[in-house]
């Protein structure tokens, strides 16, 4: 699907509005990495240098948020400053894109939300670190992320480095399996692990190229059916991983903490990845922030092989 433009929900920059209507590539950015997932001032610096990543392999970048209740496909860089400044920014998932809306609030949009966005304005391709999904302790607490529906019913390519490894990663590719969510390694045989290159866990699929990307959606959209996602999983090289003997004894012991002050539900999430900032000495953020470097630069391969007929 191609935007026309006319939408009268989101609004689209005018770079990116030119781009859909020429069906010229472009790829999708989440900005909560932006708002809440680095620290200022470097959060700035990594979205202007993701959007450069895009545009040098010759796509064009559009950073989704919402703004004073608005969709925003695509951020000036006025707007892409207040995303990485504006004190008490709400991060928001697809649920409550229609609350944002309703009540003018402002936020950074999560991957479902993103997702969601995205494909609504026409945009097939999004790339971001690593996905949501069943957290540890599911038969207790039934805790999942909301990006798992999202893909199940939303027709995107997201490319990432597999889930966060903080979630129990067994159980969310059993659960993208039952929800019919396509997952192709790029170039890999195993699962990548997000801060890590490997999860241990084997991929159904391996493809090699941008071009075998493209034509795995092409497929997609021959076939007809669900209209679900393509995960196209990128590991982070092994040179760039977190030490996985570091990343193992830190996560245990951020297991254990949040057993200890009872985290559970949305609160768990922050606190098990700052607990790996602060126990890594920052060594998983770097490694996280090689994974959606890693993961831009693909992805915006695919929607240049997606783009060329």
């Amino acid at each position: 699907m191609r935007s026309t433009g006319t939408d009268p929900v989101l609004r689209p920059s005018d770079e990116v509005a030119q781009a859909l209507a020429d069906g010229a590539p472009v790829v999708a950015l989440e900005s909560t990495i932006i708002s809440h997932g680095l620290p200022q001032p470097r959060n700035l610096e990594v979205a202007r240098e993701l959007e450069g990543v895009v545009r040098e392999a010759g796509a064009v970048p559009a950073t989704i948020a919402v703004l004073d209740g608005v969709p925003r496909i695509g951020l000036e860089e006025p707007e892409l400053e207040r995303i990485a400044t504006e004190p008490g920014l709400r991060k928001l998932s697809q649920r409550d894109l229609p609350m944002a809306a309703a009540l003018k609030a402002s936020g950074a949009t999560t991957v479902s939300a993103t997702s969601f966005l995205a494909a609504r304005a026409g945009i097939r391709v999004f790339a971001t670190g690593g996905l949501g999904g069943v957290h540890r302790g599911w038969t207790e607490d039934q805790d999942e992320s909301a990006d798992l529906d999202t893909l199940a019913r939303t027709r995107i390519t997201v490319v990432c480095a597999g889930v966060k490894s903080i979630l129990d990663v067994p159980a969310t590719l059993q659960r993208l399996e039952t929800r019919g969510v396509s997952v192709a390694g790029f170039r890999t045989d195993t699962f990548p692990g997000f801060y890590l290159h490997s999860s241990g866990l084997p991929v159904d699929w391996r493809i090699e190229s941008p071009e075998e990307a493209a034509a795995v959606m092409r497929g997609q959209d021959a076939l007809g059916g669900q209209e679900s996602a393509l995960i196209v999983a990128n590991p982070v090289p092994r040179e760039l991983q977190l030490d996985p003997e570091l990343h193992d004894r830190v996560l245990a012991e951020a297991l254990a903490a949040a057993e200890r002050e009872g985290v559970k539900g949305q609160a768990i999430t922050p606190f098990l990845l700052g607990y790996l900032v602060d126990g890594t000495g920052g060594a998983s953020l770097e490694a996280n922030l090689a994974a959606v470097r890693g993961n831009t630069a693909l992805a915006a391969r695919i929607a240049l092989a997606w783009a060329t007929p």
